[in-house]
């Protein structure tokens, strides 16, 4: 079973669909017995970081996440997701994330150049290390963002990159935690395979 966090930040219900479309046995909760009874976990997230962090944290969310990566758990961080593993972000202030990647979040207007923020619409995957998420996917498959603040990867965890003025963190990974920039849920065939490749590891 996967379980989906639910902690008032996210496209739930697209995402829940998603997974039941390609056969997968998934539930939306907030419950911590839930999430620890869960083979799969997957944090989704739309908004601002500091909200996103701050509501992990008043429902103790946060310590729950990392008891069950600790015990060898997969999670898989969307959008938002990704941005709260690193360990912290300038959004709006200075916030702390959950630390399980080396970085930062930073706005996307500072090395963007003159293209539109919010980054928004479907660009190529460069992927820059194999990943069971990409099973099944070539190099240069679009997949559909929407964000305008970034991570900065400051370890080995960088393993796909996306053309926006510059190489924009697209997907990390770190053991059995990894995490994606952009919406499977929102990607077509694209994004139902990595979401069906997150399932089946």
């Amino acid at each position: 079973m996967i379980a989906i966090i639910d902690y008032g930040v996210g496209n739930l219900f697209s995402l829940n669909c998603s997974l039941k479309k390609i056969g997968a046995d998934s539930v939306v909760s907030g419950d911590r017995k839930v999430i620890e009874a869960a083979d799969k976990i997957i944090l989704p997230g739309v908004g601002a970081f500091g909200d996103a962090a701050a509501k992990l944290k008043e429902k103790g969310l946060d310590r729950v996440i990392k008891e069950e990566i600790a015990k060898g758990k997969h999670l898989l961080g969307i959008c938002l997701g990704m941005q709260l593993l690193f360990e912290k972000s300038y959004e709006y202030g200075e916030h702390d994330g959950l630390g399980i990647v080396r970085g930062d979040v930073r706005p996307l207007k500072e090395r963007a150049g003159d293209l539109k923020i919010p980054h928004m619409g479907w660009n190529r995957l460069k992927f820059m290390a194999n990943s069971y998420l990409f099973d099944g996917l070539k190099e240069g498959d679009y997949v559909y963002f929407v964000h305008s603040y970034y991570g900065n990867c400051l370890d080995d965890s960088l393993i796909a990159t996306t053309d926006y003025g510059f190489d924009v963190t697209a997907a990390v990974q770190r053991g059995n935690v990894c995490g994606v920039q952009f919406h499977p849920e929102k990607s077509g065939d694209v994004g139902l395979r990595i979401l069906k490749n997150f399932v089946e590891i």
